[in-house]
């Protein structure tokens, strides 16, 4: 199972020890990713076996979830899972729960790719953040914030984007990029080094919106390779 190893010497991950420090905790002094990292009962793959998830994605709703019919090694995994939506939603956020197969990709791929295997940050008008836990499959990545710059920073990246734009460098450019998500997707640097989020932690990451006092946590899905099991994910 993998483990949460950290980048060495990046200050910005913070561990904490309950679902309480992790509500609790505030983002500043450039830390923007916080992990209740965990070690959780329950066969998990044994869920993902029973839906049979061949392709896409599948939503589990707590009714279906409840009445698959696992084992008593089964069980402790869906406990986890029903308990960590629970513990969620008291924060009156709307957790989502999928068995992945595979992501959509861009049906017609431009200069900057905006599928979720793209490392990216997630954004937001007002205050917010993102919660994600993985507890079957591939673990989400992470990528350092100095080891990434934003694609459409990249002068021939920009100068497609342009074209394609078929106008200046103005206001309505930047509009255009933001209709199109373009400015939140990055490129590794080449001596960067993604850090897995591990398996069955629960993560708090920051996310970009105006006036947010840390940069916001890039991270990616990891990319889908043929015969390995579906991914197991809770989001919100």
């Amino acid at each position: 199972m993998p483990a949460l190893i950290p980048p060495p010497g990046y200050s910005r991950i913070k561990v904490v020890k309950s679902f309480d420090e992790l509500v609790a905790t505030r983002f500043k002094d450039g830390v923007n990713a916080l992990c209740w990292e965990r070690a959780l009962a329950g066969d998990f793959g044994e869920i993902v076996d029973l839906l049979g998830v061949s392709e896409g994605i599948t939503t589990l709703d707590d009714s279906r979830l409840a009445a698959l019919p696992v084992s008593a090694a089964g069980r402790p995994a869906i406990d986890a899972l029903l308990e960590d939506q629970r513990l969620i939603r008291a924060l009156d956020l709307s957790p989502v729960l999928d068995c992945i197969h595979a992501y959509p990709r861009d049906e017609e791929p431009g200069p900057v790719p905006t599928h979720v295997y793209s490392f990216h940050a997630d954004s937001a008008t007002d205050e917010a953040d993102t919660y994600l836990c993985t507890y079957h499959g591939a673990p989400s990545e992470g990528l350092r914030n100095d080891e990434a710059r934003r694609r459409v920073d990249i002068p021939e990246t920009r100068a497609e984007l342009l074209k394609n734009f078929g106008g200046e460098d103005g206001d309505a450019f930047l509009e255009y990029l933001a209709e199109n998500c373009y400015q939140l997707h990055y490129a590794p640097a080449p001596q960067a080094r993604p850090f897995s989020f591990g398996v069955g932690n629960l993560w708090r990451i920051a996310v970009d919106y105006p006036g947010s006092p840390v940069p916001p946590c890039i991270h990616r899905a990891p990319e889908t390779v043929v015969g390995e099991s579906a991914r197991l994910l809770l989001i919100s």
